[in-house]
């Protein structure tokens, strides 16, 4: 080797720098396909969670039952069963979350720029690059003659102008919907209330029941925890009392039976008696759940034992006269023009005696059915009295006549014996964070964001040296190209003075 060789050494081509891991960590974190793929996995999910029923469900026992061992065992260990709680659902919330907030960082400066710094003026190569142009020649008596008849047609077309002067090159700019350009980050906005106000509801409310019978008063709730096919209750103290102060029960045909299939409404009427707030009535219907102190009542279920919420009573005297009719409502008391007071004790469906004499019902169905009434003449001791629906047999000691009358019970309106609410205590409202902003802002969003473009035209008028005036016409919009390509041809046939195809 010569000495020149010595002399001469190769250098190493050019590299260029690689980006540091933590930019490209967050490049990737902030990628939109990142988050598609995210957001693919979590409706896939979603619909698992739809297709397998979760142990919080109302039948979920029985389904429980039905499965295959393997396939408990496997739903069980992959917490399929309770799926939108489980740890790896709310890990591709909390990355999708992260994903969102930080495109929006990357992305939204050159989004509100469209907004705050709009393209006025371009040059003529530009224009004739954009997807819609067109060049023509106008006659016109003046280049401000030429721009009003550009901002005439705009206006006309919804556009908002401005006209811009550079070079001997006047530019009427025009625009409209220019806030759609981030309609992505308010459905960024909504999405995000969404997954942070189910959050707040996972993480600091819970399920519970209460079971409401009318005339009972308690400050206690069941607060359920399931486990699988376990599904265990804990009383848990409230912060006020409640005391169920009528049941009733809407029946498509009143005179079937007080099953769900014949029900158009419940109503549970409560009395809250708060130390902080005071005593205040509520009811709770099938269609119109109680919100208190974040605590959301819901109809649930009903006891289905037959009970009457009132009794019409027929009361035929012993010494003659015309019969007494008189209405008594459950756990109500009524009085007789004699001073006799007549007290609603208890309504039996299908009436028997049990052990020691003591009434009870046979079932829960309206086979037999009978009022218990303490009747409490003016100076004497109360009585127990029996008024059965059916007419009964005069020599039958239950039927016989008590406190001077005869009686029957000729009409009840049917009601369960009970009812259950269902309890939702989200002390923070996040589900209604999450489904009032987040899920009707999302939809909201999602309107905005595709069903209106952001749409911009250009006009760029240039004299000629034949007195005439060229205009070189573009437009482009984000949205919707078929619609504005034909906007766009109707206003170029205006502008040009030419008819429209």
């Amino acid at each position: 080797m010569s000495a020149v060789e010595d002399a001469i050494e190769p250098k190493p081509a050019f590299k260029p720098k690689t980006a540091p891991i933590v930019n490209r960590i967050l490049d990737f974190l902030s990628s939109v396909r990142f988050g598609v793929v995210l957001l693919c996995i979590l409706v896939a999910l979603s619909i698992v969670g739809m297709v397998v029923l979760q142990q919080n469900v109302q039948g979920f026992d029985a389904y429980f039952v039905s499965l295959t061992p393997a396939e408990k065992y496997v739903f069980g260990a992959l917490g399929i069963f309770d799926i939108y709680h489980s740890w790896y659902f709310n890990v591709l919330l909390l990355v999708l979350s992260l994903n969102i907030v930080l495109a929006s960082i990357d992305r939204f400066p050159s989004a509100w720029s469209y907004i705050v710094k709009p393209k006025t003026t371009a040059t003529r190569p530009w224009l004739l690059a954009r997807k819609e142009n067109a060049t023509f020649l106008i006659d016109a008596e003046s280049k401000a003659d030429a721009s009003s008849k550009a901002v005439t047609i705009l206006r006309e077309n919804g556009f908002k102008t401005i006209v811009t002067e550079k070079a001997g090159v006047t530019t009427v700019f025009g625009e409209s919907g220019k806030w759609n350009r981030i309609g992505a980050y308010i459905v960024h906005v909504a999405l995000l209330t969404l997954f942070l106000g189910h959050f707040v509801a996972l993480q600091t409310g819970f399920d519970a029941d209460v079971k409401m019978v009318p005339g009972e008063r308690t400050d206690e709730i069941q607060l359920i925890r399931f486990d699988l096919d376990k599904k265990e209750k804990f009383n848990v103290k409230l912060p006020f009392s409640m005391e169920c102060t009528d049941i009733q029960q809407t029946l498509i045909d009143a005179g079937g039976t007080i099953d769900v299939t014949n029900t158009m409404d419940w109503r549970t009427q409560l009395l809250i008696d708060d130390p902080q707030y005071g005593v205040m009535k509520a009811d709770v219907a099938l269609n119109a759940p109680l919100n208190y102190r974040g605590y959301r009542f819901f109809q649930a279920q009903t006891i289905p034992v037959g009970s009457a919420r009132k009794v019409k009573l027929e009361l035929t005297p012993v010494a003659g006269g015309t019969p007494v009719i008189v209405d008594v409502e459950r756990n109500g008391t009524s009085e007789l023009a004699d001073g006799t007071k007549v007290k609603f004790e208890q309504f039996l469906a299908d009436f028997t005696m049990g052990p020691g004499g003591k009434p009870d019902t046979k079932s829960g169905e309206y086979n037999n059915p009978a009022v218990v009434l303490t009747v409490t003449p003016p100076g004497s001791d109360s009585l127990r009295v029996f008024a059965f629906s059916e007419k009964l047999p005069d020599n039958i000691p239950i039927n016989a006549p008590k406190a001077g009358y005869k009686w029957r019970m000729t009409e009840f309106e049917k009601s369960p014996m009970a009812h259950i609410l269902s309890i939702k205590y989200d002390p923070f409202h996040g589900a209604f964070i999450a489904w009032y902003f987040g899920g009707f802002g999302l939809i909201f969003a999602l309107c905005f964001v595709f069903f209106f473009a952001h749409k911009r035209v250009w006009a760029a008028i240039t004299p000629t040296a034949d007195g005439k005036y060229e205009v070189v016409l573009a437009g482009e919009a984000n949205r919707n190209q078929f619609g504005f390509e034909d906007k766009f041809k109707k206003i170029a046939a205006r502008v040009s003075g030419t008819a429209i195809e």
